[in-house]
Order: C-alpha cells, then sequence, then structure tokens
C-alpha cells in the first residue's frame, strides 16, 4: 500500500503554546502535517522558502507587525501558495480585510478544530473559505466598488491605521508601536492625526479612549 503525502501547513502566528497546541491537533489528520511554525513576518520568508508548504496560516497580529501585510507579500512573492487567516479577531472587520489582501480563507480561533480542519482543506483545493456574507460583500466590492458605502468610520482606515489603532488600544506607547512596526516615530504621529481626522476626534485622549473600548468589542 503506496501512503499519500500529507500536505505540508507552515503556521505563523506569536502565540507558542497555541502553535503547539493548533499543531498536534492538525497532525492527527491523516493527509495534514505542520511542518513549522514561526512568530513574525521576517522569519516568514525564510520558512516559505525552506519548508515549501502546500498552505501557510497567518494571524493578524505578528510579533514585527500586521499579518495582512505578510498575506500582500506572500501573494506577490510566492505565486500561487494559499494563505489561510486564523485569527481571534471578529470576522465581521477584518475578513474582508483579509480577502481582499489575497487570502483565501478566514476563520475565527474561537471555532472548534473539526472547523478549522475543514476550512484548511477548502483552501487546499483551492476554494475560499469564508461565511457567505463575507463573501458576498467582497464579491459585491469587487464588482462595483462604489456600490457598498462605509457604515462605519472605520471602514475608511487602511490596513496600516487599523493596526496602529489597535495597538493604541492594547497600551502600546508611539515609541513601542513604531519599534514594533519597524516605523518612525514621526510615521507613527502621522498616523495617529490620521486617524483623528477620519474618526472625528479632537484630541489623543479622546483617540485612545476609542481604541481602548474599540478594542475590548474586536475580542470576542
Amino acid at each position: 500500500m503506496v501512503s499519500r503525502e500529507k500536505n505540508k501547513i507552515l503556521i505563523i502566528d506569536d502565540h507558542p503554546i497555541f502553535c503547539l497546541g493548533m499543531s498536534e491537533l492538525i497532525n492527527r489528520e491523516p493527509d495534514l502535517v505542520v511542518c513549522g511554525s514561526v512568530e513574525s513576518k521576517k522569519e516568514a520568508c525564510g520558512a516559505i522558502a525552506e519548508l515549501k508548504p502546500a498552505l501557510v496560516i497567518i494571524d493578524i497580529s505578528l510579533k514585527d507587525g500586521n499579518g495582512l501585510d505578510l498575506v500582500e507579500a506572500i501573494k506577490n512573492e510566492y505565486e500561487g501558495l494559499p494563505t489561510l487567516v486564523l485569527s481571534m479577531y471578529d470576522e465581521s472587520l477584518y475578513a474582508e480585510r483579509a480577502l481582499l489582501s489575497g487570502a483565501h480563507g478566514y476563520i475565527m480561533k474561537q471555532e472548534a478544530i473539526p472547523k478549522v480542519v475543514e476550512a484548511i482543506r477548502h483552501v487546499l483545493l483551492g476554494e475560499i473559505y469564508a461565511s457567505n456574507a463575507v463573501k458576498e460583500k467582497v464579491f459585491k466590492r469587487l464588482m462595483n466598488p462604489q456600490s457598498v458605502g462605509s457604515k462605519s468610520p472605520l471602514d475608511t482606515l487602511t490596513n496600516r491605521e487599523l493596526e496602529v489603532l489597535r495597538l493604541i488600544g492594547q497600551g502600546f506607547s508611539t515609541k513601542e508601536i513604531a519599534d514594533r512596526l519597524h516605523l518612525s516615530i514621526k510615521t507613527i504621529g502621522t498616523y495617529r492625526e490620521n486617524l483623528k481626522e477620519k474618526l472625528n476626534l479632537k484630541h489623543f485622549t479622546g483617540l485612545v479612549k476609542f481604541a481602548v473600548h474599540w478594542s475590548d468589542k474586536i475580542l470576542l
């Protein structure tokens, strides 16, 4: 009897305990194996080149930045390599952004492991995995970008601005955000001003309060 070669999965997530648990669960599947896990965008490209995975699972929040930036980089640098975003954040905010960045699926960490395995298999088959509501919204935006009006000021934020807002809400200082995203303090200051303008907030203290309240809401 000839054994089938297993599909190799690379996990990019900065929570080692989560990676360990997810790896053990995936490795129980007869056709899947986790070939490695790394914590940052910086390590990701080297790991992809070395391990040659069939699928990359990416968290939104990474040790050195935003997982959506990594999704886009993989799409541009590794044509045909599918990515699945697995995150703690509610799909209502991030799923559409992930798919438009080039991800092939979005699933929340709160889902049971059978759902995660189902998402992996869908993506490996070349399919898009997301809720019907998310897929319909993305389809409408792609067909006619002007027809999907913003329901919230948050929809007007770029991925980078949203990342800065999330980090402000988690209590990071301007310098800490700059170090984490490998940007200058001046650039982060510009993002702060953009956020205040787009969210119609006059003072930085108001931005901090908004960010903290918003951060609490997006974690289920």
